[in-house]
């Protein structure tokens, strides 16, 4: 990953000033080396990681020229000269092909998936024919050369099939499978610790006393790291102090990266930025989005910190937008440009300038049965439910004033295409 890093000077005040979130992203995706560390792994096991090899096929897919229908497969010509009728003198199944030669005017039943016989170039369903004996009358000719799948169609001998960087899903998975290939070579996942901070924050499986919460954010990074098929390491809850920082800092610096929750304000109670800034470096630490302001990247050790916010949405927020298109990164990935749509919001919606804001809505099919945008009611970082129960954000950007009911504004869903494909 990235070489060790040396302690900065680097102190924190309310006048630094905020980034905007696409130079933030470029900057933090621009810092990242992917690892170049690789593993062969079963084609069961290669679901999610990312290939680290262009796969080449050794056959073409199909294997030969082969039926797309149940029918009868003849000679075009021969039909014609037969006068709509031919000799069936066989039948080729999936598997079983026939494996003569047709003579003029013969023609075989042939199933879904079957070889095609050599003098056969056209076959009929068997919905538009039908057959007397050994006698089969074309009631429906079909052009000459329907229902034929060619040998190579799908996948030629030599031609590429996957290329190095590309994320495995499962139609990967099965056209691996179609060219023979039993396993692959892929990117090690990437390593990475994540841990809460806060006094107040307690385990979810006992009791709570007034002032005290339970650690709702660390249960959240670890799935969004298990939605991109990271290694995650849950390092717990730290407490607001300089001491117990330091030395989960330093349990966390031999990962590849660091993503921790809470503490990279400048309160009294905030020292995720200066423990940060002894043991490690700090590249930035103010985004202009909302929720999300305070943000935290740098270097610890060997590994790149993410430093995100203590509220819960502001977490989610900043992982998808900055932390997520980071590791696709690391894990040898190219990050998917987001997918937005261009919607009217069914209700007002107020902003000051300033500001990139990620409001959480739904999508909605209005009465006249066109796509719109309906905003959740409570908009506050700490209301966590606003993302359970959305699907999508509204983007609104830095410069945007209020917006009223029924104008046009920018969408982002939550179902994305996160790992773009590799570029050519």
């Amino acid at each position: 990953m990235s070489q060790p890093s040396e302690p900065s000077d680097f102190r924190p005040t309310p006048k630094d000033k905020p980034m905007p979130l696409e130079q933030a992203r470029a900057r933090i995706v621009d810092a990242i080396t992917p690892i170049r560390a690789y593993e062969r792994v079963p084609l069961q096991a290669a679901l999610h990681r990312v290939l680290a090899e262009t796969v080449v096929s050794d056959i073409d897919v199909p294997g030969a020229d082969n039926s797309s229908m149940d029918g009868y497969g003849y000679a075009a010509a021969d039909l014609a000269k037969e006068g709509g009728a031919l000799k069936i003198v066989g039948e080729s199944l999936a598997g079983h092909p026939y494996v003569d030669a047709l003579g003029a005017g013969e023609c075989v039943r042939i199933m879904t998936g079957a070889v095609v016989p050599a003098g056969v170039d056209t076959v009929v369903m068997q919905e538009n024919t039908h057959a007397e004996g050994d006698r089969l009358v074309v009631e429906q000719r079909p052009k000459p050369g329907s229902n034929i799948r060619a040998a190579g169609e799908d996948i030629a001998a030599g031609a590429t099939v996957l290329t190095a960087g590309c994320y495995l899903r499962p139609a990967d998975i099965a056209v691996l499978a179609s060219v023979g290939v039993s396993e692959v070579c892929v990117v090690r996942r990437p390593r990475v610790a994540f841990f809460s901070t806060g006094d107040e924050l307690r385990p979810i499986d006992g009791p709570i006393k007034p002032g005290e919460i339970y650690d709702s954010n660390r249960h959240g990074l670890a799935a969004l790291l298990n939605e991109l098929g990271m290694e995650g390491i849950d390092l717990g809850v730290v407490g607001d102090s300089p001491d117990a920082l330091r030395g989960a800092f330093e349990k966390a610096a031999v990962y590849d990266a660091v993503v921790t929750s809470g503490g990279v304000s400048v309160g009294a109670a905030d020292f995720v930025l200066d423990v940060l800034g002894e043991r490690g470096s700090v590249d930035f630490w103010r985004v202009a989005i909302k929720p999300g302001k305070p943000l935290a990247f740098g270097t610890l050790g060997s590994a790149r910190f993410f430093g995100l916010p203590g509220n819960p949405v502001s977490t989610a927020v900043t992982f998808i937008q900055l932390v997520r298109p980071a590791l696709v990164r690391m894990a040898g990935g190219h990050p998917a440009v987001p997918v937005r749509l261009d919607l009217p919001t069914l209700a007002d919606l107020r902003k000051s300038p300033g500001r990139e804001n990620f409001l959480r809505a739904r999508l909605v099919t209005t009465d006249g049965g066109r796509l719109a945008v309906d905003p959740i009611d409570h908009q506050g970082s700490g209301v966590m439910r606003s993302m359970s129960t959305a699907d999508c954000f509204i983007v609104l950007p830095a410069a945007q004033n209020d917006v009223p009911a029924g104008e046009i504004v920018t969408v982002e869903p939550f179902a994305q295409t996160i790992w773009g494909h590799p570029v050519d």
